[in-house]
């Protein structure tokens, strides 16, 4: 996609060209599940949604690296109906081997929740879908602190995986503590420096 800002390229050439044309994808290096049942699959449709879902991800490998993490990125809506709904849809064993039958999927949209919740009503795993999306907030504020007033951010996301995540037991506490914290530390700069903080405005994919 092109915008009016600069945005990073998470795929080479030819491997975006494929993944566009096949409109949704797994990301083996984003994900942390290695071929294994994932703990949680975190989802994302949107450029800041795209942005924000890989890092909660990579915070979520640096502090919790035994936990499964599988990272989808989704470019064409319409494959998350049925392929009997629609002729770009995917089929029940192609959709459930991305998403699973019974994992939470934690996905961030760059609209209405309630679109993702319509094209996925019928699919097996639907109970256990949480989509963050627009929710109608926001105001003149930094680009990050809009994801932060829709919890569309990567603190929210990881807190959502961590919230479904019940075998995480006190690392999970105690991770979820230092995300909450982080949220008060972006308020209180912001206020004080009009700009998000440097680990959010230079915040790169760890090599």
């Amino acid at each position: 996609m092109a915008g009016k800002h600069l945005a990073p390229q998470w795929l080479a050439f030819d491997a975006a060209r494929t993944h566009c044309a096949e409109g949704i994808g797994l990301w083996p290096w984003a994900s942390t599940d290695a071929g294994q049942e994932p703990d949680a699959v975190l989802a994302c449709c949107g450029d800041v949604p795209t942005l924000e879902t890989l890092a909660a991800a990579s915070l979520l490998r640096e502090h919790l690296p035994e936990l499964k993490i599988r990272v989808v990125n989704v470019v064409d809506l319409l494959k998350l109906q049925r392929h009997t709904e629609h002729p770009h849809g995917l089929a029940d064993a192609d959709y459930d081997a991305l998403f699973t039958r019974d994992k939470p999927v934690i996905f961030a949209f760059h609209g209405y929740p309630w679109l993702v919740h319509r094209l996925t009503y019928n699919r097996a795993n639907n109970q256990h879908l949480h989509v963050r999306g627009y929710k109608e907030e926001g105001t003149i504020t930094t680009a990050f602190d809009m994801t932060v007033l829709n919890e569309m951010d990567r603190f929210h996301l990881a807190m959502d995986v961590l919230d479904r995540v019940p075998q995480l037991g006190n690392k999970g506490a105690y991770l979820k503590q230092h995300l909450k914290d982080k949220l008060v530390e972006h308020r209180q700069y912001i206020t004080t420096h009009g700009e998000d903080m440097p680990e959010v405005r230079e915040w790169r994919w760890p090599a």
